[in-house]
């Protein structure tokens, strides 16, 4: 049997094609170029505007072709899902975003082949987790906290039907929920800055001493 030949390459999602690198590449290969194509952009339709790890699989002797789709890190896929630029720099008092249910079962569905989780229901679990860790909430509440409503099947309707679309009613409660916590946790957000700053401050000039201090001993 012959081996299989890889053709691997970083492709924006749903934007492939026969320009370079996938086309010069897969030229020699005699498959149809305009099917591997569309075959990738539609397998990466759900990462657009973010770059994709592909890797094309042929087989030598009849053409046949596999395509296998990397995913992006989990943050990035959590981020673009909700338009945000950077995570927390404080994500136990800096909230800077709220997901709704919905966008956390696109992203888990996203990743869950390759996280090796049996159920959707706990990998929606670990996308909320990591949403916690960027200081994300999701529907108005932390991940230890939504974690209960999904355990008690608040949510099960949703994550049984795969639903991915956040309902437009929805959106405005979101934004409610966010500014309130954002609210709640402004005066220790304020306090927690101020002590940073000042810890880096003192960082800084213990720094710039140093040098100093080995001038004087020499």
């Amino acid at each position: 049997m012959a081996k299989s030949e890889k053709i691997e390459a970083l492709i924006e999602g749903g934007k492939a094609s026969a320009a370079p690198p996938l086309g010069p590449a897969l030229g020699p290969m005699g498959v149809n170029i305009g099917q591997v194509i569309t075959e990738i952009n539609k397998k990466t339709e759900a990462f657009k505007g973010m770059k994709v790890p592909v890797t094309v699989i042929i087989d030598p002797v009849t053409k046949e072709f596999d395509i296998e789709i990397g995913t992006p890190p989990t943050s990035q896929l959590i981020k673009k899902e909700i338009n945000l630029q950077k995570g927390a720099s404080y994500p136990n008092i800096q909230k800077v975003g709220n997901m709704s249910i919905e966008q956390a079962i696109k992203v888990a569905l996203m990743k869950k082949d390759s996280m090796n989780i049996p159920s959707l229901k706990s990998a929606v679990k670990t996308i909320i987790g990591s949403a916690n860790s960027l200081g994300i909430l999701v529907e108005g509440k932390t991940a230890p906290e939504i974690n209960v409503d999904i355990n008690a099947g608040k949510f099960d309707k949703e994550i049984e039907a795969q639903a991915t679309e956040t309902p437009t009613e929805k959106e405005p409660i979101l934004k409610e929920q966010l500014a309130e916590i954002q609210k709640k946790y402004s005066k220790d957000l304020e306090k927690k800055k101020v002590t940073s700053a000042a810890q880096d401050e003192k960082k800084e000039s213990k720094d710039k001493a140093a040098p100093a201090a080995k001038e004087v001993k020499k």
